[in-house]
């Protein structure tokens, strides 16, 4: 099983460590893994303020990139879900079509693809929340929104749950936006600030030393929020964990 690694843009340039930490997961696993070293943008961010047509060339080269692999591996819900169901500036051929189809956020690839049932080389003995990225959440199905009637399900908690130690605490709110939203904390900074502030309170309300995720762009907003309230939570990506990260 061929995978080629998509690294996100702002993953690269913010955080690499996930980057670093997906790679050595999915190798501990057993797994092939290439990096296309031109890989760019998902095109998320055009598409997001409404210039879907100018991301045409960045969605061109993403299936340049990654046509040759079994399966595509993001450690990250939001640019997956770009993939499958917004990369659409261009011509939909059977080689664009296989791409979107094969790409896979990385909670998603080892729940149900891989179905990995341990992860014993991972411990993290902390308290954590967990906060559900709304694109991972309502977009490509990691667990039941709580405006859904069905019964209840998480795939990054049914990972967590797997690693020794870890106590995983509850929120009053665990699946509301954390404001960031890709370009709406550009545009709408005031409200995008005060959901944040939210989320954070309602994280030191449940008594969680960490608080993880599997996106690093939400945390990223969230590590901000926090530093700005004084509040000492630890922001760590899903992918660190799961890969043993000492903390």
């Amino acid at each position: 099983m061929r995978i080629g690694l998509f690294v996100p843009c702002y993953v690269d340039a913010f955080e690499p460590e996930v980057g670093i930490a997906t790679l050595e997961l999915l190798e501990r696993l057993g797994l092939d893994v290439a990096y296309p070293f031109d890989q760019t943008c998902c095109g998320q961010p055009m598409t997001n303020t409404g210039c879907h047509a100018e991301a045409a060339a960045t969605e061109a080269l993403f299936v340049k990139n990654f046509a040759p692999f079994d399966y595509v591996v993001a450690p990250s819900g939001s640019c997956v879900h770009q993939v499958r169901e917004h990369l659409t500036a261009i011509p939909q051929t059977e080689k664009v079509v296989g791409v979107r189809r094969k790409t896979f956020e990385l909670v998603e690839f080892l729940h149900d693809v891989l179905k990995i049932e341990e992860f014993p080389w991972a411990s993290f003995p902390h308290k954590v929340a967990y906060h559900s990225n709304c694109n991972a959440l309502r977009g490509i199905h990691h667990a039941r929104p709580s405006e859904i009637v069905a019964p209840p399900f998480s795939k990054p908690l049914d990972l967590l749950s797997k690693v020794k130690g870890i106590e995983i605490v509850s929120l009053m709110r665990p699946d509301e936006c954390c404001g960031f939203g890709g370009t709406f904390s550009v545009f709408e900074p005031a409200v995008s600030a005060k959901m944040g502030y939210d989320k954070v309170t309602d994280q030191a309300r449940a008594g969680a030393a960490y608080v993880v995720s599997a996106d690093s762009s939400c945390m990223m907003h969230q590590k901000g929020c926090a530093e700005r309230l004084g509040v000492p939570l630890k922001y760590i990506h899903i992918a660190q964990v799961l890969n043993g990260a000492a903390a």
